[in-house]
């Protein structure tokens, strides 16, 4: 009969605890790049079983294609260094499914200092990789409602200004015209009077969806500037193209014929138009520029409205 011996006694127990953890344990000899030992866990995670767990080469092939380069390479260049490390990963399942790993590695010395053995734990965090995803879309949804204004859906102020800072930067560099326009709907008070705040706000969509198909190139740039107020930013867009794009705004507007009982000058909506170019120099700032196309449009409204006044 066979005697135990208490160290026989220590593996057993020490064998019981890492096979009850849902961590899957490893051990890679370094020399041979051969599974000294997987957990059997790893067949309930992934559907191999832990003696087709073989050599470092099976481990490389049952990951994702997109992760398996930068992951081996990570991980010899580490061990070989010495260094403990971790890498997640997309593991292949038996299914053709992957699921998501966090490898979490630990290298074994030799007395002379030598790499002898890695031994590391696989974790599941596919939850936590779901988590993550559904927050980083989140994360990009709220930052898109920032830039975006709640009623009418365009750009709002915070996002004309980012663009704003960011067309003058490459109009200054490039020496280019860049013009905008500010737009202002007719006598709106009268318009919210008459027909209450909510055909107010209802307006203000209809106003802005139009509008915004006046923007036709990509770097054009359509946003809500506050109120009944909407901007649109041009970029190398000289002062005649810009005249161009704002008559096109007043025909745009003009066809919907929304009914305006309170209007002093028409039956039907009608908007106001500031325009300016600039070909900014060192000296020229963004805040005056747009301070210069909102005497303009103050000029339009002191004129009559529905027209247009720039520089000329």
């Amino acid at each position: 009969m066979a005697m135990t011996t208490p160290a026989d006694t220590d593996h057993a127990v020490y064998k019981t605890l890492l096979e009850s953890t849902n961590a899957i344990p490893w051990k890679i000899d370094w020399k041979t790049m051969t599974f000294a030992y997987i957990g059997p866990q790893i067949e309930l995670l992934l559907g191999w079983t832990p003696a087709s767990w073989v050599s470092a080469q099976d481990w490389a092939e049952r990951m994702h294609p997109e992760d398996r380069a930068w992951v081996v390479d990570f991980c010899v260049s580490q061990s070989q260094a010495g260094h403990d490390h971790e890498a997640d990963y997309r593991a292949l399942t038996k299914d053709g499914e992957y699921v998501w790993i966090r490898d979490v590695v630990h290298v074994v010395r030799d007395t002379q200092g030598e790499v002898e053995a890695l031994i590391g734990f696989m974790f599941d965090i596919s939850e936590r990789k779901k988590t993550e995803e559904k927050l980083l879309i989140l994360q990009k949804e709220l930052e898109e409602l920032s830039f975006k204004d709640g009623l009418t859906g365009v750009a709002n102020r915070r996002m004309f200004d980012s663009i704003m800072e960011i067309e003058w930067a490459n109009a200054r560099r490039n020496n280019q015209p860049l013009s905008i326009i500010m737009l202002d709907i007719d006598f709106f008070k009268q318009y919210n009077d008459c027909y209450g705040h909510i055909q107010g706000d209802e307006c203000l969509k209809q106003v802005a969806k139009v509008l915004a198909s006046a923007a036709s190139r990509a770097r054009d740039f359509f946003a809500r500037f506050g109120g009944e107020e909407f901007v649109l930013v041009l970029p190398e867009t000289d002062a005649e193209s810009a005249k161009i794009v704002a008559e096109r705004c007043r025909n745009l507007v003009f066809k919907e014929q929304i009914p305006h009982a309170q209007s002093a000058i028409s039956q039907i909506l009608t908007i106001s138009m500031g325009l300016d170019t600039i070909v900014p120099n060192h000296q020229d700032t963004a805040l005056q520029f747009i301070e210069q196309v909102d005497k303009r449009l103050y000029q339009a409204k002191q004129r009559g409205r529905n027209c247009i006044v720039n520089a000329s």
